[in-house]
């Protein structure tokens, strides 16, 4: 399947209304049905206004964080309908992407033991 990675990025002590930025936006893509996304704790980077942001052992309220979605065309405008709306200040990439699930599907109520060598039912 064709579609996009949308990528926000924002750090962990931004907050929209009572909620992290972080914790809002994975809210709103489940609102909208995305079914996946991956958060992604960076150690440190540098923000569009040159202000360096990093996750210090005794301060971890400025760690960046990456917020990472595998979605259809569709998908993608929808989310980023939703940010402007929500008037959400956060920087974005949208990249074009290949997407799509590879491997058995366990069967319900059936538990399975994954390992670097593949899975196996229990």
């Amino acid at each position: 399947m064709n579609g996009y990675q949308l990528t926000f990025y924002t750090e962990q002590n931004r907050h929209h209304g009572h909620r992290t930025v972080c914790e809002w936006l994975l809210h709103e893509a489940k609102q909208l049905g995305i079914h996946g996304a991956t958060v992604i704790n960076c150690a440190e980077g540098t923000g569009h206004a040159g202000a360096h942001h990093a996750a210090h052992m005794l301060k971890l309220a400025d760690q960046p964080l990456q917020v990472i979605l595998a979605v259809t065309e569709d998908e993608a405008q929808r989310m980023l309908d939703t940010v402007k709306t929500g008037r959400v200040h956060v920087f974005y990439t949208r990249s074009p992407i290949e997407f799509g699930v590879l491997g058995e599907k366990a069967q319900p109520g059936e538990q399975r033991h994954c390992s670097l060598f593949g899975c196996k039912p229990r």
